[in-house]
């Protein structure tokens, strides 16, 4: 009677694990699934393949997310699969620019090709736009709970992190830019 109802524990530890809300993004078992689904124009060879590779390869997708991905997540708060995924994100002008994920930042690619990198450093926690060679930090967050924010004319300005600081940022640059164009 001990060795079930120790054996009824273990089954019910490990699936409150597997059923709680940290158990990570799966993002190689994902990968693979979007991979499976368009791999060519025919659905019924997709379906064909994925029933043959799926008790494969899903389940060591499946394994190696669970066990070592999701753990790495859980700890350092970052992926190590959600780097170099490229997203299509529409913009404000309504056309779409290709967002790619990097270990330290963003690529962003313009329709027209153009590219612009938004980079972190940990070193003074700044964010910086690179575009054309040219890097320009954008704002930096003290150790106070402020954040610095570099405006176009390259005055600094300190603003709370909160609605109320962006509303100012903003207003900031919206007179700038009024007053540049007069």
């Amino acid at each position: 009677m001990k060795k079930i109802s120790l054996k009824v524990a273990a089954v019910l530890l490990s699936g409150s694990f597997l059923c709680s809300s940290c158990i990570g993004s799966f993002s190689l078992f994902n990968s693979y699934e979007k991979w499976q689904c368009n791999m060519t124009s025919n659905k019924i060879v997709n379906g064909i393949v994925g029933l043959i590779l799926q008790p494969i390869v899903g389940g060591v997708c499946l394994f190696v997310d669970a066990v070592v991905l999701n753990t790495i997540e859980f700890w350092t708060g970052s992926n190590p699969m959600a780097v170099n995924t490229i997203q299509q994100v529409k913009g404000q002008d309504g056309r779409y620019y290709a967002v790619k994920t990097l270990k330290n930042g963003y690529e962003v690619k313009a329709p027209t090709g153009e590219v612009t990198y938004f980079i972190h450093n940990d070193k003074n926690d700044s964010w910086s736009m690179q575009q054309n060679g040219i890097t320009k930090e954008l704002f930096r967050f003290n150790n106070d709970g402020t954040i610095e924010a570099v405006l176009q004319n390259g005055e600094k300005m300190t603003v709370t992190n909160d609605e109320a600081g962006l509303q100012q940022v903003k207003e900031a640059v919206y007179t700038d830019n009024f007053f540049a164009m007069r």
